[in-house]
């Protein structure tokens, strides 16, 4: 229960932040008389742009996803590699046990529990390494979109670029000639062009 209240609490607040954005603008546009100007007309202050199609369709993005797949599936064949060649030490060991001295038990034990842990410390070592490279290319990315839609915004008279993502749907509902995602994608992927040249 108290989540649904939550829940309308947040879409209230939204709805009644949209109503007075949308009332600045129509004050702003009476009292000035016009838009914003570009060179097509008035342009819109507010607009957004489709996260979801612009990750699936910026080429950068795309070569950084495809990168990491790639890292991600050498290390996990490095670390099957090394799990598998534990397990037949550990195999031929259970094996040959009966065979040996009391000592030579004790300290292949002892090597083999070394040999786990090292094995343990390495995955989680390479799986960080990952994680954070991750993250710096994450940074990377979000830097280059918001770069290059400061440009993108004031080149066009834009105000305000909102985001849109059906996985996390801050923005309920945008007219879609608000939408200019195809615009700055298209944009994006010229810089990312030239960038890699």
């Amino acid at each position: 229960m108290k989540k649904l209240i939550t829940s309308i609490s947040k879409i209230t607040v939204i709805l009644a932040l949209s109503a007075l954005i949308l009332s600045c603008n129509k004050e702003q546009t009476k009292s000035t008389g016009s838009a914003v100007s570009t060179s097509a007309g008035t342009a819109e202050a507010i607009v957004y742009v489709n996260s979801d199609s612009l990750l699936n369709n910026y080429d950068y993005y795309k070569a950084v996803r495809d990168k990491f797949q790639e890292k991600s599936k050498k290390a996990q064949a490095d670390l099957t590699a090394k799990g598998t060649a534990f397990q037949r030490e550990v195999a031929a060991y259970q094996q040959g046990a009966a065979n040996l001295s009391a000592e030579q038990r004790a300290n292949t034990e002892e090597r083999l529990a070394r040999k786990q842990q090292e094995l343990a410390t390495y995955n989680q070592n390479a799986g960080n390494a990952l994680s954070n490279e991750e993250a710096a290319e994450n940074d990377k990315l979000y830097n280059k979109v918001a770069e290059y839609l400061k440009g993108y915004a004031k080149s066009k008279g834009h105000k305000i670029v909102l985001t849109y993502s059906k996985s996390n749907p801050a923005v309920l509902f945008a007219d879609e000639s608000l939408d200019v995602t195809k615009a700055v994608v298209d944009g994006l992927n010229a810089a990312y062009k030239k960038e890699k040249k």
